[in-house]
């Protein structure tokens, strides 16, 4: 009973990360309002998960790990996916995996040169985080409802974005600054 409260964060991570392929495959199947449900659901033990590991301390270092990886699986199935059923529009799916990618190279790149590149989330990231994932939500609540909002998912679309763009200038920015700040110590 112990090692189940001690591990519930890190169970409610792994069922976000069931919930992807879930996910992927309603979508597919056009089940809309279970595909709303799953999301909502993944939300949700996400809160959970993040609210039980800080209050009772049961942060793990698999759970660090594992966390935003059921995060970005999560949200990269549903952009890809709905990218496929031309729902999403293409652009905006390769700008959110271009951003991510981007940081992870970023990342990568900096470990190799030695560059002090502080890696830690920025505001906004997590804004453009919570755009992302208001935008899939207001889509899939379009789709589970059987509303015909066009313009209003393309406003979200451009309002997402924006936010996915703005975030990925910021990170660049700190990239860039870590260059110079590694070139004026090199001199």
């Amino acid at each position: 009973m112990i090692w189940l409260l001690r591990n519930t964060p890190n169970i409610l991570t792994a069922l976000r990360l069931a919930a992807a392929p879930a996910l992927v495959l309603l979508l597919l199947n056009a089940d809309y309002d279970a595909a709303l449900a799953v999301f909502v659901f993944a939300g949700l033990s996400d809160a959970a998960d993040g609210y039980l590991a800080k209050r009772f301390k049961l942060t793990t270092r698999f759970g660090r790990y594992l966390d935003p990886a059921a995060d970005k699986l999560l949200m990269l199935a549903a952009f890809v996916t709905l990218t496929h059923l031309a729902i999403v529009p293409f652009w905006l799916t390769a700008l959110v995996i271009a951003r991510d990618l981007a940081i992870v190279l970023g990342v990568g790149l900096a470990r190799m040169m030695a560059l002090p590149l502080r890696v830690v989330p920025l505001f906004v990231g997590k804004v453009s985080t919570v755009v992302q994932v208001s935008y899939i939500a207001l889509v899939l609540l379009i789709l589970a409802a059987g509303l015909d909002w066009p313009r209003t998912a393309l406003a979200a679309a451009a309002i997402a974005g924006a936010a996915t763009a703005v975030s990925g200038i910021a990170y660049a920015q700190l990239w860039f600054r870590a260059l110079a700040r590694s070139g004026s110590t090199a001199a």
